[in-house]
């Protein structure tokens, strides 16, 4: 997220759902990141105790996060550690920090994940909170859109100037522009209505068209800095240009949205593995090099974006991915729900290093 325009981004990691579930959104695509750090790496097969940072870890927020989510594993190795650790949440009440580490420590190896000569890429995603009106105002203008009557999966559609300068189909609520823009890269959102009355917006269908990140062309035009491009900043332009102006910047991107209005539960949302994504414990990862259920440590270092934080380390379950997460090293930290993660989110643009936890049999 998913420095939300030019990276899916939100703060530190650490830490994806089921066939069935929609395909994650379109995330954008971030500017290079600087050199990776030079933290040896432990030897193949080692224990995690080896990994850089280890003995910093919250092996126990580390343990919770994979026991909630490893059962989405299909590797028969991952589920047997999974049962592992379903029986000590069983039969050890409650489960103590020194257990949890002793958990990895036993159950796991560790391989550093090669990046097949590209740089790894971190990157953030949130789930975000807006204000939402049942009617429309001079402010909420803009409609969340329901799914096309008979839409399928890889249908071309509209792009995003033409959907919104006619409307096909129902209105479900109504929304600042520059909120629903944003909404819709992460791809769901929660609503608060004027009554005090919440639901959640989940993706429904998309129109077919690619993403096209608006960060780069807003730095070229002057528009913003090159190191101003965070999620923040580019919302902050957007609001402070509501009207024509914005809109011509946001229908750079061609690519839309529709959503559907469910209940909110006060959780997190799922992922494309179907199960609740913990928040700064589980990423999104391409699926051609990970598999969901996949235990994963990643460092980061030397995000270059105004306002980054230093570093993100930890254990991180992989639970979802997105058409902008590409390559064995490249993966999107879901931060958790509300501003602060948004915020945080859009700042994550950091060198990556990602090592697997292969299962001992």
């Amino acid at each position: 997220m998913v420095t939300l325009l030019a990276a899916c981004a939100t703060r530190p990691p650490v830490t994806p759902p089921s066939p069935t579930a929609p395909p994650a959104p379109t995330r954008p695509q971030p500017e290079p990141p600087r050199p990776l750090d030079p933290a040896p790496s432990p030897a193949a097969g080692t224990s995690p105790a080896a990994l850089p940072g280890w003995d910093e870890e919250d092996h126990l927020a580390a343990f919770n996060a994979f026991a909630d989510g490893c059962r989405v594993s299909r590797d028969s190795a991952v589920r047997a550690q999974c049962d592992r650790a379903q029986h000590i949440r069983q039969t050890s009440r409650p489960v103590t920090p020194s257990m949890a580490r002793a958990f990895f420590e036993a159950g796991f190896t560790v391989v550093e994940q090669e990046t097949n000569g590209r740089d790894g890429l971190l990157t953030s995603y949130f789930a975000p909170e807006y204000p939402a009106r049942r009617t429309q105002t001079a402010e909420f203008d803009m409609p969340v859109l329901a799914a096309p009557a008979g839409w399928r999966r890889g249908q071309t559609l509209p792009p995003r100037a033409e959907i919104e300068a006619a409307p096909p189909t129902e209105t479900l609520a109504w929304m600042r522009a520059e909120d629903l823009f944003f909404m819709q890269i992460q791809g769901s959102g929660y609503l608060t209505f004027e009554d005090g009355s919440k639901a959640r917006a989940a993706y429904a269908a998309d129109n077919g068209q690619t993403f096209v990140g608006i960060a780069t062309p807003m730095a070229r035009q002057g528009l913003l800095p090159q190191n101003g491009t965070s999620g923040e900043a580019i919302r902050g332009w957007l609001a402070a240009h509501r009207g024509a102006e914005a809109r011509a910047v946001m229908a750079l991107n061609p690519r839309y949205i529709f959503f559907k209005l469910d209940p909110d539960d006060g959780g997190d949302p799922a992922g494309a593995a179907g199960v609740p994504l913990p928040a700064r414990r589980s990423i999104a990862v391409d699926p051609t090099h990970w598999r969901y259920g996949d235990l994963v440590w990643i460092r980061a270092d030397g995000g270059n974006l105004a306002g980054a934080r230093g570093s993100y380390q930890g254990l991180v379950v992989a639970l979802d991915t997105g058409s902008a997460i590409r390559g064995p090293v490249r993966a999107d930290l879901y931060m958790g729900r509300g501003d602060a993660a948004g915020e945080e989110a859009g700042a994550v643009r950091h060198p990556l290093r990602m090592w697997r936890l292969v299962p001992r049999r």
